[in-house]
C-alpha cells in the first residue's frame, strides 16, 4: 500500500518545496511554509472519481453547439447586477467580506427566495442549527422549504447533496472545511485548496450553483491560496464598514458578466436591502456648502454612478506634507499635485492635503482626475463651488485633459439628478445638446481653471 508523502507549501504564493525552510525560495517570505500530507494517488483518484478510461473526447471548435446559458434570479436585483444578468446553473462564486458585513446574511436572505422555485440547501460550519435559524426569525425569514446542514467534513456535504439534490448549495465558510484525506488542520493551504476543488468539482458534475463564504485578511485580501480565486468562477467582495448603513458589493472576477461591476445595499433590521438608485444615496449633501466639495460620475461595471469627492487642503505643521486619501489612490494624488504645480501654477508643497470620497465608495478609474484637482484647489482658495456643477476627465501628465469611456452617459446620469453645468474632456462633449445641462469642454488643466 502506497504511504502519503510530506511536502511544505508556501501560504504565500502556493510554492512547493521538499523540506521545511524558514523563508520561501520562491517569494522570499518568512515563516509561511506549512506541512501537508499528499494522498496516494489511488486515494486521490477515488476523490476526484477517476475510475476506468481516462482518454478524453476531443472535439473541433466548429462542431460544438453554442447554447444560451440559463440564468436563475436571485430575487436581488443589485446582486443579479453584479453577477452579470443572475445565478448561472453550475457556477462557483466565492463571497469574502470582513466579519460582520453581512455574507452569512446576504446568502440566507438570497437562499430563501431561490428555496421558493427550487431546491435550496444552506451549509453553516460555523454556526449551530439553532444560531441560523434565529437569524432567519430577525430577518423575518419564514420559508419552510430551505433546508439547513451543519457540517465541516466535505466528503459528508457531498454525500448529503448528493442525496438531497439542491441546485443552490451554500457552504459558508470554506476555511472551516477538511477533508479526511489531507493530514492538515482546517483552514491550512492544503485543506482550503482541496476542499474547494471537490465542492467545485460536483458543482460543475451536477450544474449546482455553489457558493463559497471565504474570510478576508487585514490587509483586506481573501484569506487562503491564491489558486482558490482561479478555480472559481465569480469573486465578489461585500465591504463596508461596521458603523455604516451601507455595504457595496463589487465583483473582482466574474466569467459571466462585467468585472468590477458594483451593487449597493443597506444593512436594516429585516437584512440587506438593495438600494435602486445609489447615486441619490452617495450624493446627500446637508447643510452649507463648502470649500473643497465637488461632484464626479465615477463607471462601475455598467452603470455610471454619482459620488462625491472631498479636499482639505491645511498648512503642515511637520516636516513633510501628508498626502492622505480614502476611497482614491495616494500615489495618483501626488502625481496630479505635481500637474497642478506645473501646469497649473499653484503649489501645495507647504500644506497637508486630504482627499475622501463620500460614502464609503472606492474609485479605481482615472475619471476622476480633472474634479479632484478642482476640489483640492477649491479648498486652496477657501472658495466654493457651485452646488450644480459635475466634472470629470483624466488629467496627463503633460496637463492635457483625456477623454473617458461612456462620456455621454454620464452626463445623462448627471442631468437626470438635477445638475445644470458640466466641465468634461472636449472629446466628451455631446455632439447634441443635452436638456437643461450645459457643457464646457476643455483640452488642458489650465482651460478648466480659467473656467473656474
Amino acid at each position: 500500500m502506497a504511504r502519503a508523502k510530506t511536502r511544505f507549501v508556501c501560504s504565500a504564493c502556493g510554492a512547493v518545496s521538499p523540506k521545511w525552510t524558514g523563508q520561501c525560495p520562491d517569494c522570499g517570505e518568512w515563516n509561511t511554509l506549512t506541512e501537508e500530507r499528499t494522498a496516494p494517488a489511488s486515494t486521490a483518484g477515488r476523490r476526484a472519481g477517476f475510475s476506468g478510461d481516462l482518454s478524453g473526447n476531443v472535439r473541433r471548435l466548429g462542431e460544438i453547439e453554442i447554447a444560451d446559458t440559463p440564468r436563475i434570479g436571485s430575487g436581488m436585483r443589485e446582486l443579479d447586477r453584479v453577477l452579470g444578468g443572475g445565478l448561472v446553473p453550475g457556477s462557483v462564486i466565492l463571497v469574502g467580506g470582513h466579519p460582520g458585513a453581512g455574507k452569512s446574511t446576504l446568502l440566507l436572505q438570497t437562499h430563501a427566495h431561490l428555496a421558493g422555485t427550487l431546491p435550496a440547501l444552506y451549509v453553516t460550519g460555523e454556526e449551530s442549527l439553532q444560531q441560523v435559524a434565529r437569524r432567519a426569525e430577525r430577518l423575518g425569514i419564514a420559508n419552510d422549504d430551505l433546508r439547513l446542514l451543519s457540517e465541516t467534513r466535505v466528503e459528508a456535504i457531498v454525500e448529503t447533496a448528493r442525496r438531497e439534490r439542491p441546485r443552490a448549495l451554500v457552504v459558508d465558510s470554506i476555511q472551516v472545511m477538511h477533508l479526511a484525506d489531507v493530514q492538515s488542520a482546517p483552514g491550512g493551504v492544503a485543506q482550503v485548496r482541496e476542499s474547494a476543488a471537490v465542492l467545485t468539482q460536483f458543482a460543475k458534475q451536477t450544474d449546482t450553483v455553489l457558493f463559497l463564504v471565504g474570510h478576508v485578511t487585514k490587509e483586506g485580501h481573501l484569506a487562503g491560496p491564491k489558486v482558490l480565486e482561479h478555480m472559481i468562477d465569480c469573486s465578489l467582495l461585500l465591504e463596508g464598514d461596521a458603523d455604516s448603513r451601507f455595504r457595496t458589493l463589487r465583483s473582482h472576477k466574474n466569467r459571466f458578466g462585467a468585472v468590477n461591476e458594483l451593487g449597493v445595499f443597506g444593512m436594516t433590521e429585516r437584512g440587506l436591502r438593495e438600494v435602486k438608485n445609489p447615486s441619490a444615496i452617495f450624493l446627500t449633501r446637508e447643510g452649507q456648502p463648502a470649500p473643497g466639495s465637488l461632484v464626479t460620475v465615477a463607471w462601475e461595471g455598467t452603470r455610471p454612478l454619482l459620488v462625491e469627492l472631498q479636499a482639505l487642503v491645511d498648512p503642515t505643521t511637520l516636516g513633510t506634507p501628508r498626502r492622505v486619501t480614502v476611497g482614491l489612490d495616494t500615489n495618483r494624488l501626488a502625481m496630479l499635485l505635481a500637474v497642478l504645480h506645473r501646469h497649473g501654477g499653484l503649489t501645495v508643497g507647504d500644506y497637508d492635503v486630504f482627499a475622501n470620497v463620500v460614502g464609503g465608495v472606492r474609485i479605481n478609474e482615472t475619471s476622476a482626475d480633472l474634479a479632484l484637482l478642482l476640489s483640492v484647489v477649491s479648498s486652496l482658495r477657501d472658495q466654493v463651488l457651485p452646488q450644480e456643477l459635475v466634472v470629470f476627465g483624466e488629467v496627463g501628465l503633460a496637463g492635457e485633459i483625456r477623454p473617458v469611456p461612456s462620456g455621454q452617459e454620464r452626463l445623462h446620469e448627471a442631468a437626470k439628478h438635477g445638475f445644470t453645468r458640466a466641465i468634461v474632456p472636449r472629446a466628451n462633449q455631446p455632439r447634441r445638446p443635452i436638456e437643461g445641462l450645459q457643457v464646457d469642454g476643455v483640452q488642458t488643466l489650465a482651460e478648466a481653471l480659467d473656467i473656474l
